[in-house]
């Protein structure tokens, strides 16, 4: 099941890249959600079952297919599935410019069956293989399908991509090598269960640095973000759902897997550097956001934002921090999906998505629309109740009080200025509601009288101008609304994912 769950996106991706060039969007979208949909199913009843595959690969190399989901990677590979399936619906209302629906919906295959490899691999140079995979059809997405009203940004978008990722992908590579040349094994069990014994503690700083620097540029954690906004902004919105929920996903669950696990002293000594730059992240996202005025921009950037809480839950080394942090990975998963859905179709609408055009309020104009932008912008402030709320806040009680050997002072102060990122996310939510849901500053336009069937009291009737008619087609309000009960749900019922995640990061962090 697990093999069927990974291979089967990726043949379906291929047979669309390969023979579906004249398939109208309908037929590929269709085709997508249905691969989708049956991967769903495989991933589950892999995950269920505990299957696993264990198979010589490349016996010169000593290399294994070796492949499981377990309470860790379980959630996050139903959230790629997941968001794939809504992503392969946009294609209907927003046909893919610059190639053909077939292509478009071949490359979001790809990028999910990367993202399973990556998610199930269980030998270390898989995962980088796995890895590598996710960033090729993403880079088409980026590049070939992104907004051309400017094909210079996003020419600069795919090459900064291509650059900064390429870098990661570098460093983290290096990194594995090096392990895995000293500990004679690829194995994440074996090499997690060592813990790094045997090698000095020099090699352990270089090795945690190594990966930790790579893995930072995929998540990616302050100052090695640029990349992010400006891919962002120019990606389709099929695109930023993708980018968002599933490629960052992967770089924090290699960050637990790979430093974390294997080299923990290590990743120790190189913690406060990690938590700093996280909080630094939190700070710099939610000042940009505050004066942002594209908003698919201004949601790029509150990414950066929630994933610096995710590298502080990381830093504290404690059990209650990697709980927060990977919940925090997939509350913002579901969060940043559901944005990026509502605000790609609204963009499209639009025409534009500058918050200084004054426009209609959407809670009179698509209060369907409206009411899921508010629930995705409820969640990322974290207020309670909702999925944003158990990433950040756990995050920042397990900085006041991080692993033994860290310096407690430190962490104190980063969660001080975290609890200021959490203000000033607040800020910027409220800020876009007020321009966005409220329609502030917008001058309303009276309704004018259209040729229409008569009342009863024998006066024309007063037709809804075309203004009126905002909202989202029922190709993206139903995903959209799945997405919001998602986030619902995780914000009321955490313990289901809990009662799952818990005994898989209790072995990570007590080994």
């Amino acid at each position: 099941m697990i093999g069927l769950a990974c291979a089967l996106p990726i043949l379906a991706g291929a047979v669309l890249l390969g023979g579906g060039t004249e398939l109208s969007s309908r037929t590929a979208a269709r085709t997508g959600v249905g691969a989708s949909l049956l991967t769903l199913a495989l991933v589950v009843t892999a995950w269920v079952t505990d299957a696993v595959i264990d198979l010589v690969w490349l016996p010169s190399l000593a290399l294994r297919l070796h492949l499981g989901l377990d309470g860790i990677s379980g959630p996050l590979a139903t959230l790629a599935v997941v968001v794939t399936a809504a992503a392969c619906l946009t294609v209907l209302a927003d046909r893919p410019r610059g190639g053909s629906a077939a292509t478009f919906v071949g490359c979001l295959l790809l990028t999910l069956g990367g993202a399973l490899a990556t998610f199930a691999a269980r030998d270390a140079v898989l995962f980088v293989i796995a890895f590598e995979l996710v960033l090729v059809p993403m880079w088409v997405l980026i590049t070939r399908f992104g907004d051309d009203r400017d094909p210079a940004a996003r020419r600069e978008a795919g090459a900064r991509f291509v650059i900064y990722t390429g870098l990661g992908s570098t460093l983290m590579l290096l990194g594995v090598l090096l392990l895995v040349s000293r500990m004679g094994t690829a194995d994440l069990a074996t090499l997690g269960a060592a813990r790094g014994e045997g090698l000095g503690s020099g090699v352990q700083l270089m090795i945690a640095v190594l990966l930790t620097a790579g893995l930072a540029v995929k998540v990616p954690v302050w100052p090695l973000h640029s990349w992010l906004p400006m891919a962002h902004t120019t990606a389709p919105t099929a695109g930023s759902m993708l980018l968002a929920a599933v490629l960052l996903k992967m770089g924090t669950y290699g960050l637990v897997r790979l430093p974390l696990a294997t080299v923990p002293d290590g990743f120790a000594r190189i913690a406060p550097v990690l938590a700093i730059c996280g909080v630094a992240g939190i700070i710099w996202g939610g000042l940009v956001c505050l004066v942002e005025r594209e908003l698919k921009r201004l949601i790029a950037w509150s990414s950066i934002a929630h994933m610096g809480f995710v590298a502080l839950a990381l830093a504290t080394g404690t059990a209650t921090g990697v709980t927060a942090a990977l919940y925090g990975n997939l509350a913002h998963g579901v969060i940043s999906a559901l944005l990026f859905l509502v605000v790609g179709g609204l963009k499209h609408r639009w025409g534009d998505d500058d918050l200084g055009t004054p426009r209609p309020a959407l809670r009179e104009q698509a209060p369907v629309t409206g009411l899921l932008l508010l629930t995705g912008l409820a969640a990322g402030l974290g207020l309670p109740g909702l999925a944003g709320f158990w990433g950040e806040f756990p995050a920042i009680i397990a900085a006041l009080d991080p692993a033994e050997g860290r310096p407690v002072a430190l962490f104190v102060v980063c969660a001080a200025v975290a609890a200021v990122g959490a203000a000033l996310a607040a800020a910027y939510a409220l800020r876009v509601a007020r321009l966005v849901w409220l329609g502030e500053g917008h001058t309303p336009v009276p309704d004018v009288p259209e040729e229409g069937p008569g009342s009863d009291d024998g006066h024309t009737a007063v037709l809804p101008s075309a203004t009126q008619r905002e909202e989202l087609a029922r190709v993206e309000l139903f995903p959209g609304a799945v997405l919001a009960l998602a986030v619902l749900a995780l914000g009321v019922l955490p313990g289901l994912v809990l009662a799952v995640t818990d005994p898989a990061l209790t072995a990570v962090v007590s080994r």
